[in-house]
């Protein structure tokens, strides 16, 4: 069996080392966009208020909004504000920090849970923590609502809910 020689001229293993440049601290910046219906829900966070998306093709209110409906294919319609209330979807006790830490014996374990928001479709809500509640007492269907950090301290991100209570 011959050896097939391809179109060019081979680096040797010499000329090959020293066309790679390896920076110690390479530049990584990078940036994203939000997005036009993730950059008005943010906008509208920290005014204290949670907006989402209608789609007259399958009737539903989708919250986090979007510009484009996955079930029916078609741009969505309009603006709807939602309420800052609902109900637990699912939720879960556990030890560990977000950063997949530990948490310390003294503190309290964190309650991340779905809570599908009043006003917007089955199924639709945000994932957050749940507080000011004794775990023991969680339960699927519990209705909760939003505690919003003072409006000086709002900067626009999801963590303006500082999260939800029972009510």
């Amino acid at each position: 069996m011959s050896k097939e020689t391809l179109p060019g001229t081979p680096l040797s293993s010499e000329e090959f080392e020293k066309s790679i440049t390896i920076e110690e601290h390479p530049n990584l910046e990078y940036s994203w966009d939000d997005g036009i219906a993730i950059s008005r829900y943010l906008k509208e966070l920290k005014e204290g208020r949670i907006i989402a998306r209608t789609c007259c093709g399958c009737n539903r209110t989708m919250l986090p909004p979007r510009m484009f409906c996955e079930l029916c294919y078609r741009p969505t319609d309009e603006w709807a504000f939602v309420e800052d209330t609902g109900v637990v979807n699912t939720f879960c006790v556990t030890r560990v920090n977000w950063d997949a830490s530990r948490r310390g014996p003294d503190e309290p374990p964190l309650i991340p849970a779905v809570v599908e928001i009043d006003g917007a479709s089955k199924g639709m809500g945000i994932l957050h923590l749940l507080g000011e509640v004794d775990p023991k007492k969680v339960k699927i269907g519990m209705r909760v609502k939003a505690v919003w950090k003072p409006k000086a301290q709002r900067e626009g991100k999801i963590t303006d809910i500082k999260y939800f209570k029972p009510y």
